[in-house]
């Protein structure tokens, strides 16, 4: 009897003896593929979109622990956000860098010039002579 309460798989035949139920082994489905996206989400770690890569990576490693504990449709559903949530990040880091870009290089440049003072005898009036370029 207590064979019974610790194995699920062990039966007692009528005659009082255990004997293993191999059909149940058999028929038991092998557990899904474990579907994390690890790998994507540490990659939107190197994007510019911090708070929501990080979102991503937590989704992640909660999938991998709902999986080895055995709730395989928790594992499914927290790798799904995290897909989700990685490719949101991967697409707002790639409109942060376009807009980076954008504004860095579309932009007119204002750098300091040096100024002097001519104050020389053969200029016949004094004026600013920029210095450099």
């Amino acid at each position: 009897m207590a064979l019974g309460v610790l194995n699920s798989q062990v039966k007692s035949s009528l005659s009082g003896s255990a004997f293993l139920d191999h059909t149940s082994i058999e028929e038991r489905e092998p557990p899904p593929p474990l579907r994390s996206y690890l790998c994507l989400t540490i990659f939107t770690c190197f994007c510019p979109a911090y708070p929501i890569n990080i979102v991503a990576l937590i989704f992640s490693i909660m999938s991998r622990n709902s999986y080895d504990h055995g709730d395989y449709d928790g594992s499914r559903r927290l790798g799904r956000n995290a897909l989700y949530v990685a490719v949101a990040s991967i697409f707002i880091g790639l409109v942060i860098i376009v807009v980076t870009c954008v504004v860095h290089f579309t932009s007119v440049r204002l750098t300091p010039r040096l100024l002097l003072y001519n104050a020389s005898p053969h200029h016949q009036f004094n004026e600013w002579i920029p210095l450099g370029d």
